[in-house]
């Protein structure tokens, strides 16, 4: 027992420390002995001698500088093996060097020298392989279950990785790989044979009795990733998929991590390329307030910016919850951020003025709004205290703090307003490219349309209704909306933030809009549901302030191209600052007297469109977004 005991507390990497030690004695004199046995008189060779403990020394340093140790045997591969042989070609180096010191190498023939590397590599490079193959064949009898069968739809690295992992494990078993790149058909990775291209998935399957399909392909197109959704679709196998490589990387998904096919993979958009270095650029060692820090678009613009080295962050969020959460991630993952929890109402004049006293803020994204069109629609003084009054409140802060770049994150909903909400955003906009004229601080906008998973937005919705068993509420055959994830759009909200200097507004290439009816019936599939029989889709009506399609940009803002292919450049519309201070006047103190009749006509006489604008998107409307696209 007390025997037991004493091995299992010797630490694993003592003992691989004691058997490389002892291969090292084994190689050196096992070498000695055949190169003195072919002399004539061959003296002995002693199996401890001075010669053996320098030899041992040497090696042992090597070992330790080029980190031999840090290795795991249980997951040796080819790297590995690299390692070993230069550490034992740079242990026969220190080990001449020793030994010439000691006794000009008298006593060591030089063929020794050369042979004794290539020994010791073969000694330390098959116990470690073997060790591997011995733990991925291991077999537990009497706990194994039937092995799934699975069809990989990728046979590259991910692919390669993917199967070389699976077959670690007894649930599944890989019969096949499937890829469209000719050249690989008929060979075969880790013994797994490339099948055919993507297009023989049906027949395929069958031939393999497949049980489940997983997508290998992290850096396919959206185009690419919905062909392989609806090839897999077509076979009525489950299937999974690997997570993307921006996923990945930004840690919201680990490597070779089976998941279930989501709707961003398939309104996924082609990867973004950033001036990275024009963006760090302008925020490291930056002082930046976020407002609005906790909701979905702002507490991703708070990872990305503490990543990209500010020197302190300040949230200002209105929600207890929202900020304990974004200060709990933020302090974790950053522990090296001056991050600094405002609870407070960006509404709240002397709240701002304190925050950015206290702070001191050089850049600030405001991000704090209310978004829900239909329940705004009701509720005029809100949206207009909140989305107006909120970005007149801290747009001034700013102005008198003599911040460098104020950023108004807006919406697609404020061209051409049919709704309170984009209307307001749309004053908002106004204001600050009337300040940017009066003020030393660049403001800016940037507009974009609606992003994937986003609090109270259209995919969690649809998600939880098909969970309880439908029906799927889609208020018209025909709207359409554009998409984009929060990462994408984080990321050009920052670009734009560098392309801008004062007063303009930019519009995000929201790509392609999307059928709420085609996004619907998609989700359904992927939740492993029919359409119809399973789940409904029922059609309730445009709601008030509704549009059937969105717009980017206003007939005559003129937009041009920037320097970024996804970023255009709205030219803003002038309005005299005396009578816009006066109907903001006007309004305040509507909001006072929550007269919501007089917050309408104050929102009407800013903006003449919205007075005239009918509830839903008209013909027009659309025509002039469609000769936009032409042109």
């Amino acid at each position: 027992m007390q025997l037991r005991k004493l091995i299992a507390g010797i630490h694993p990497r003592l003992a691989v420390v004691a058997h490389d030690m002892l291969m090292v004695w084994v190689a050196w004199t096992t070498v000695s002995m055949l190169r003195w046995s072919l002399e004539p008189n061959p003296s002995p060779v002693t199996l401890f001698g001075p010669e053996t403990w320098l030899v041992l020394a040497a090696q042992g340093l090597i070992f330790w500088w080029t980190g031999l140790y840090r290795g795991l045997w249980r997951f040796a591969s080819v790297p590995d093996i690299w390692n070993i042989f230069r550490a034992c070609v740079l242990g026969a180096l220190a080990a001449a060097i020793t030994l010439f010191l000691y006794n000009r190498l008298v006593t060591v023939p030089r063929t020794v020298l050369a042979i004794y590397p290539l020994v010791l590599a073969v000694l330390l490079g098959v116990p470690r392989l073997l060790y591997r193959y011995w733990k991925d064949s291991r077999l537990d009898f009497t706990t194994r279950t039937p092995s799934q069968r699975v069809l990989v739809l990728g046979a590259g690295k991910a692919g390669e990785a993917l199967v070389r992992d699976l077959k670690r494990e007894n649930r599944y078993a890989p019969v096949g790989f499937l890829d469209d790149n000719p050249q690989l058909r008929g060979s075969r990775l880790h013994g797994i044979p490339v099948l055919g291209g993507l297009d023989q998935l049906q027949p395929l399957a069958r031939e393999t009795a497949a049980e489940m399909l997983v997508i290998a392909i992290p850096a396919a197109s959206k185009g690419q990733m919905r062909r392989a959704v609806e090839l897999c679709e077509a076979t009525g196998l489950p299937f999974r998929t690997v997570p993307r490589l921006e996923d990945v990387v930004s840690g919201r998904s680990s490597f070779n991590e089976l998941k279930e096919v989501a709707i961003e993979d398939l309104l996924g958009r082609e990867p973004v390329q950033l001036d990275w270095t024009a963006i760090r650029t302008r925020l490291a060692g930056k002082r930046v307030l976020v407002s609005g820090g906790g909701g979905s678009i702002g507490s991703e613009l708070c990872r990305q910016i503490a990543r990209l080295g500010a020197e302190s962050l300040t949230v200002l969020e209105l929600s207890e919850f929202n900020l304990y959460t974004i200060e709990q991630e933020l302090r974790r993952d950053f522990p090296d951020l001056l991050f600094n929890a405002w609870l407070g109402d960006c509404t709240d004049t002397v709240t701002c003025e304190r925050v950015f006293a206290t702070t001191k803020p050089q850049i600030v994204f405001h991000a704090a709004a209310y978004k829900h069109v239909p329940l705004l629609q009701g509720q005029v003084r809100e949206a207009f205290r909140n989305n107006v009054l909120g970005t007149r409140a801290l747009a001034d802060a700013a102005d008198r703090s003599g911040v460098e770049s104020f950023v108004l994150i807006s919406t697609d909903k404020a061209v051409n307003p049919t709704s309170v909400m984009g209307a307001c955003k749309r004053v908002a906009e106004i204001y600050c490219q009337n300040l940017a004229q009066r003020s030393q601080t660049r403001f800016i906008t940037v507009r974009f349309g609606n992003v994937l998973d986003s609090a109270g937005s259209v995919v969690p919705l649809f998600r939880e209704q098909i969970r309880n068993g439908g029906p799927v509420t889609v208020t018209h055959p025909e709207i359409t909306r554009y998409f984009m994830t929060i990462p994408e759009a984080c990321q050009l909200i920052l670009q734009a933030s560098v392309l801008g200097n004062g007063g303009e507004i930019f519009a995000l290439d929201m790509g392609e809009p999307v059928k709420i009816r085609d996004l619907a019936e998609q989700m359904i599939r992927l939740a492993g549901r029919q359409e119809g029989s399973e789940v409904a889709i029922v059609y309730t009506g445009l709601r008030p302030g509704e549009k059937l399609f969105e717009e980017l940009f206003h007939p005559q803002e003129q937009y041009t191209d920037t320097t970024h292919a996804k970023i255009f450049l709205a030219q803003p519309r002038s309005m005299a600052w005396s009578l816009l201070l006066a109907q903001l006047r006007n309004g305040e103190q509507a909001t006072r007297d929550f007269d919501e009749d007089a917050l309408r006509r104050v929102v009407e006489q800013l903006l003449p469109e919205f007075a005239t604008h009918p509830a839903t998107g008209t013909g027009a409307t659309i025509i002039a977004l469609e000769s936009r696209r032409e042109g």
